[in-house]
C-alpha cells in the first residue's frame, strides 16, 4: 500500500492531506508599497550564498505587499467550502543576484491559515502565522473605496500580539504595472534540519518558480504611507523605508505548477 499526501498527514486515500494535488490556482487583490531602504539593510538579510542586486538594479528597493486569497486545486472542491480557499498573506519581496541572475526574494511573510502556511513551505516561502488585514474596495453603498481616484485603501499587520506593519494606499490614476521589485522569477531555500539537531541540514536547495497562467486586472497607483514596528520575535523593523516610491491596488490570477532546482541538497 502506497501512503499519499501532499505534504501530510499520510494515509492510503490522501483525502487527509492539508493540500490537494498541484497545480495550485490562486485568485486575489493585491495592496503593494514599493519603497527604498539603505542596501545594506537588504544584504543583512540574504543568505551567504545570495548577492545584493547590482547598484543600477536598485538593491535597496522593497516591496511590501498585502493579499487577500482565494485557491483551490484542479478540482475547486475548496471554493464551495471557503474556509478551505480563503486566507490572506502580507509579504515582504527584494531583489537579489544568484549564478548571475536577477530575481525576487521573498525574504519576510506571514499568513493566516495553516494550508497556506505548509504549501509556503514546500515552495521555500519562510512564512509565519500572523493577523492581516486590508480594505476591500466595493461596488455600491459607502462602506469602502471604490476603484477610482481618491480610493483610500489600509492594511495592518499582527503577530504573536503585537502590531509590525501598517499602511495606506490612496489611488491617484491607472498605471502599467504594479512595480518593479517582484517582477521577476523567486529565488528561494528550502532548509529542514536533521533530527539530530546538530546544526546540519537534511536539506538545502536554492529553488526558483514563476506563476503560469496569469490573468492580470488593471492597475491603479497611488500614494502610500508604511510604517513598521520592532518586536521581540520579528526582524522586519531592519527593513525601515527611507524613500517611498509608490502604492498599486491590482487583481491577479496565477496558478502554481512546479518549480526548478538551482542547486540540490549535497
Amino acid at each position: 500500500m502506497t501512503f499519499q499526501g501532499l505534504p501530510f498527514p499520510r494515509t492510503a486515500t490522501g483525502d487527509a492531506s492539508l493540500l490537494p494535488p498541484a497545480p495550485w490556482h490562486y485568485s486575489g487583490d493585491l495592496l503593494t508599497v514599493e519603497y527604498r531602504t539603505d542596501p545594506a539593510n537588504v544584504r543583512a538579510v540574504l543568505p551567504p550564498d545570495v548577492e545584493l542586486a547590482h547598484e543600477d538594479e536598485d538593491p535597496g528597493a522593497v516591496a511590501f505587499i498585502w493579499a487577500d486569497w482565494q485557491s483551490c486545486g484542479d478540482h475547486g472542491d475548496e471554493l464551495v467550502d471557503p474556509v478551505r480557499s480563503q486566507y490572506k498573506e502580507s509579504f515582504v519581496v527584494v531583489r537579489c543576484r544568484y549564478d548571475g541572475q536577477l530575481y525576487s526574494r521573498c525574504v519576510f511573510i506571514w499568513v493566516d491559515k495553516d494550508f497556506a502556511l505548509v504549501r509556503g513551505y514546500l515552495q521555500g516561502y519562510p512564512k509565519k502565522l500572523g493577523s492581516i488585514h486590508q480594505t476591500r474596495p466595493i461596488t455600491v453603498g459607502r462602506a469602502g473605496p471604490r476603484l477610482e481616484a481618491g480610493g483610500k485603501f489600509g492594511m495592518t499587520l499582527a503577530a504573536a500580539d503585537r502590531r509590525l506593519a501598517s499602511a495606506t494606499v490612496t489611488l491617484r490614476e491607472l498605471a502599467p504595472s504594479n512595480g518593479f521589485v517582484n517582477g521577476h522569477a523567486m529565488l528561494h531555500h528550502r532548509w529542514f534540519p536533521r533530527i539530530e539537531l546538530d546544526g546540519v541540514d537534511s536539506m538545502s536547495e536554492v529553488v526558483t518558480m514563476s506563476g503560469v497562467n496569469l490573468d492580470l486586472g488593471p492597475v491603479w497607483t497611488g500614494d502610500a504611507t508604511l510604517e513598521l514596528f520592532a518586536a521581540p520575535t520579528e526582524e522586519l523593523a531592519l527593513l525601515a523605508p527611507r524613500e517611498i516610491i509608490g502604492g498599486y491596488f491590482r487583481s491577479v490570477g496565477t496558478t502554481f505548477a512546479g518549480g526548478t532546482t538551482l542547486r540540490a541538497s549535497s
